[in-house]
């Protein structure tokens, strides 16, 4: 079979083509470190390193936002952290009031220093995150949530809570609405409020009570006998045999017929009927009106702003005086409640970053993963890579070499 020197040709340079493809090959591996340089080089490995690197990076999104939220929360948190603060010195501030020593002048004092923490609490609650959006705002972000106003501050947000996705399935909230943390707060003990029928209490009844009682803000004996009914404590009688008659409100708004717990007044003791009790003390005149209602959410603003007028009231002689110690007493209560409310929120935020924390946790644990998998589909392996150079460098210079003699031969050599 005769073998032309054309075709020799041919093979040798295409062999030689293709040992310096792959040698150019293995020194591009080499050099990025990667065993597939095309997804033609293991379409599995590819597909599988494709679906690797999209998880990665959804996993990188989700840190991300578990870092924006992290950062709102702990604004949050703050101001938060603040407004107990002020709370605390309300109600420090509420009991001192109660001081019988003090005068109307030194109680106006108090009631204008009451006035500049009602100014910092509303400042606070227009507190603004980072990015200028307001905390407090719910949905409406861009706008402020709290404006002042004769009862204290008006809210002007929603009621949305915003959420932010900080997992594959899990999104979070990250703020809480200015009237879940500002507005929500019962009044009297919590499940219902007393008050007497003064004008410095707003919620009472119309009728302004001319005897010195005071009424204490009760407590629940048995929840079962609760009925959320309004009842109505109404006194006769002169000093000395004064009686009481409880009406229920709700089923007979006439006042006809009396509970049977109604009897004479001692002061200070007990009166307890359908799963609740309080006590009345002082001296109630004929014709005073005691309520019994139940408790409904007020504003942190509006009881600021009541117990700024229950301080600016004149207290000269007892019945004013007792007007102020039921003002007090429903402030005391009132704010209470409101900095349990707010501590409960506080709770919700601090369980909220502790979950971000197990998520990030969890988040960079995925992270390595991911990499060790993506790792074991795509670097090369430097050990190997490098004796495969070598060998292909080898096999190249052995070849070339072998086809310039291969060429070179000629039957004139042996003439």
């Amino acid at each position: 079979m005769r073998i032309s020197t054309s075709t020799i040709f041919e093979a040798g340079s295409a062999k030689l083509s293709d040992l310096q493809a792959s040698l150019v090959r293995q020194q591009e591996q080499i050099a990025t470190g990667r065993r597939m340089l095309t997804p033609a080089d293991d379409p599995v490995a590819a597909a599988r390193a494709l679906e690797v690197t999209q998880t990665q990076s959804a996993n990188t999104q989700f840190g991300v936002n578990r870092q924006n939220a992290k950062d709102s929360l702990s604004q949050e948190e703050s101001s938060l952290q603040s407004v107990t603060s002020l709370l605390q010195d309300v109600k420090t501030l509420t009991v001192n009031a109660g001081n019988g020593s003090l005068d109307d002048t030194q109680r106006k004092s108090l009631a204008t220093q009451l006035q500049g923490q009602l100014d910092t609490l509303l400042g606070l609650a227009n507190s603004r995150d980072s990015t200028g959006n307001y905390l407090f705002a719910g949905y409406q972000i861009t706008s402020q949530p709290f404006a002042q106003s004769p009862t204290g501050a008006t809210y002007l947000g929603d009621q949305g809570p915003r959420l932010l996705q900080v997992g594959p399935s899990q999104q979070l909230e990250i703020s809480d609405s200015g009237n879940a943390v500002f507005e929500r707060n019962k009044t009297g003990n919590g499940v219902f409020l007393t008050a007497a029928a003064t004008a410095a209490i707003p919620a009472s009844a119309t009728t302004v009570n001319a005897g010195s009682g005071v009424i204490s803000s009760g407590s629940v004996t048995n929840a079962a006998q609760l009925t959320g009914h309004n009842y109505d404590i109404v006194f006769s009688g002169a000093p000395g045999s004064t009686t009481f008659a409880v009406y229920d409100k709700t089923l007979d708004p006439t006042e006809v017929a009396p509970l049977p717990v109604s009897g004479a007044y001692v002061s200070g003791q007990s009166i307890a009927f359908d799963g609740l009790q309080f006590s009345v003390s002082g001296t109630p005149a004929a014709g005073d009106h005691f309520s019994v209602t139940p408790s409904t959410n007020q504003s942190i603003f509006t009881t600021l702003q009541n117990l700024i007028g229950v301080l600016n009231t004149p207290a000269v002689g007892s019945v004013a005086q007792a007007a102020l110690t039921n003002g007090l007493s429903a402030a005391n209560d009132n704010i209470g409640h409101a900095l349990d409310n707010i501590l409960t929120v506080r709770a919700t935020v601090g369980s909220r970053l502790n979950t971000i924390d197990d998520l990030d946790s969890n988040g960079t644990d995925k992270d390595l993963q991911y990499s060790q998998t993506l790792s074991q589909l795509q670097d090369l392996d430097y050990a190997k890579a490098v004796s495969q150079l070598t060998q292909q460098q080898t096999t190249l210079t052995a070849a070339q070499q072998s086809f310039v003699k291969i060429t070179g031969l000629s039957l004139f050599n042996y003439l």
